[in-house]
């Protein structure tokens, strides 16, 4: 067998088994690379040139890389929202709405879990979050076990499809970088850029029918097993009064999802502009939920304003002639954009006084630091699996499968599936993907970046879901009471499970439901 060969596979099994042994992601990346380079270098197979430009790879693909300055910018307004209480406020109020319609429960679980998808994009909080907060509520209220454990595992994964999510951000600069070089193997030298923005437009209408189909369930439920989503009594609460709480507690996180994505979308800013928006918009939303509302609606109104100063008025001053007008609203500007700022400072100050934003920014730290440190293991990996030829056995074995490119397609979703039992998204985004995805977009069908990457993107999900080694389960399990035993949460998601399977098939079949929508924004 060709030396090749046996390094590449050597060096896939070796790195699957650190992995699997518990050892630390980033070093064992970081590690398996030097490791087989080292080889691959005495062996004459590898030059040593693939170590020697890893610095400006690095300097290149995550110090200059502005996509992934969004990470820890969406991480804190995740982060803050999830201790802001947003959660249990929409819970309770959605519970109330719905709660006297049989599955009206469940259904305000995954409408409740769509909401924190959009705006945390955190599997693991928003299935901690969801299982602390509804499921004794569900439970109390006599609705089966299984089926609530499955609404609330499967509300918490639509963190994964649902945009703006930090495996939406991460698989996009991923699938850019290997969109770029498929194109250049090609022989296409001015390739064609894929954007984070557009695969959060091919994301969107595919979440949308996940959570659709979701809600069909519950309804289903109620219909033909109406014991296991009983109806619960109307609080004494008036109609008025009930929709007055609803929609405070639901316009906050709402306006900040419009805001974040809607600006991402219509193409006013970019991931990065628009994740420093949901940062400080949920700064802001922390703050009102500690007392400072006041000021809060006052730094929202003068930032309005300063929009809307900025969109009617010409507000350079170094030209030869300014008129009145722009000279008054450029004043009114710098007014209100110190309005904004004493509004942003008091917020800040009240929720690092309240000890909320140690732990948010302690929280963003360790996860931002743990997201960079698998990227730069991952890119040390990457360099030394090229170096020894990998990338190229790797394209050669998926070309010449019998079926072709549906073959391939299938062998590599496998792949990805069961890996996803035991790697969490992050190492699969930053180790396979790459690996992949070039010679997949290279066929010469019509896989496209950002088809494949949400269809990637929801294989995952789907993954994450499925017993017996789901990670949704084990965030889940942590969190449920001991009477409730495992086999109720299996059989609880196995339908959520059947859902994803037939929406991964719908949009394999019909790739215009990823499509549809980037093209009518961005191909203009």
């Amino acid at each position: 067998m060709d030396l090749s060969i046996v390094l590449t596979i050597t060096m896939f099994l070796t790195l699957v088994g650190f992995l699997m042994s518990g050892f630390p992601v980033a070093f064992t990346l970081a590690g398996t690379g030097l490791l087989f380079g080292g080889i691959g270098i005495a062996t004459g197979l590898m030059d040593l040139a693939f170590l020697e430009i890893l610095p400006n790879r690095l300097f290149g693909s995550v110090i200059r890389n502005e996509l992934l300055f969004a990470v820890p910018l969406f991480v804190t307004m995740g982060v803050m929202l999830e201790k802001s209480n947003v959660a249990e406020e929409l819970l309770e109020s959605m519970g109330k709405l719905f709660g006297p319609l049989r599955g009206g429960l469940g259904i305000s679980v995954t409408i409740v879990g769509a909401l924190l998808a959009a705006s945390t994009g955190i599997v693991g909080a928003t299935v901690v979050t969801m299982g602390l907060l509804s499921l004794p509520t569900m439970m109390r209220r006599g609705y089966d076990t299984s089926l609530a454990t499955g609404s609330i595992a499967a509300a918490g994964t639509l963190g994964q499809i649902i945009p703006p999510s930090i495996v939406l951000i991460l698989l996009a600069d991923v699938m850019s970088n290997a969109w770029q070089q498929a194109q250049l193997n090609k022989g296409l030298f001015s390739p064609v850029p894929m954007s984070a923005g557009e695969l959060f437009a091919g994301a969107l209408v595919p979440g949308l029918i996940l959570v659709g189909m979701y809600i069909l369930y519950q309804i289903g439920m109620a219909m033909f097993r109406p014991e296991t989503s009983p109806a619960i009594e109307r609080q004494p609460d008036t109609e008025g009064t009930l929709y007055r709480k609803l929609f405070l507690a639901l316009l906050p996180p709402l306006f900040l999802i419009v805001a974040v994505l809607g600006s991402i979308l219509t193409g006013i800013a970019t991931p990065t502009e628009a994740a420093s928006v949901g940062a400080i918009g949920a700064i802001l939303l922390g703050a009102s939920r500690l007392g400072m509302l006041r000021t809060v609606l006052l730094a929202i109104a003068a930032i309005v304003a300063l929009l809307l100063v900025s969109t009617n008025f010409d507000l350079r001053m170094h030209r030869d002639i300014v008129p009145t007008a722009d000279k008054a609203a450029y004043w009114a500007a710098v007014l209100f954009t110190c309005i904004f700022l004493f509004g942003l400072a008091r917020a800040i100050w009240r929720t690092h006084k309240s000890g909320v934003l140690g732990e948010v920014l302690r929280s963003t730290v360790r996860i931002s630091t743990m997201i960079y440190a698998i990227l730069i293991g991952a890119s040390l990996f990457s360099l030394t699996f090229r170096g020894i030829g990998g990338d190229e056995i790797i394209e050669s074995m998926l070309h010449n499968l019998p079926g072709g490119e549906f073959t391939a397609l299938l062998l590599v979703m496998v792949l990805m599936f069961v890996l996803g039992f035991f790697l969490d998204f992050i190492e699969i985004t930053f180790v396979v993907v790459p690996v992949v995805a070039p010679a997949l977009l290279a066929m010469d069908g019509t896989y496209g970046p950002i088809w494949l990457g949400v269809l990637m993107a929801m294989n995952l999900q789907t993954s994450f879901l499925t017993p017996p080694f789901g990670f949704a389960l084990f965030y889940l399990r942590g969190v449920v009471p001991d009477e409730v035993p495992t086999t109720a949460i299996y059989r609880g998601v196995l339908p959520f499970v059947v859902i994803q399977v037939i929406a991964l098939l719908l949009i394999t079949l019909e790739p215009g439901l990823v499509t549809w929508l980037p093209d009518l924004l961005f191909k203009n």
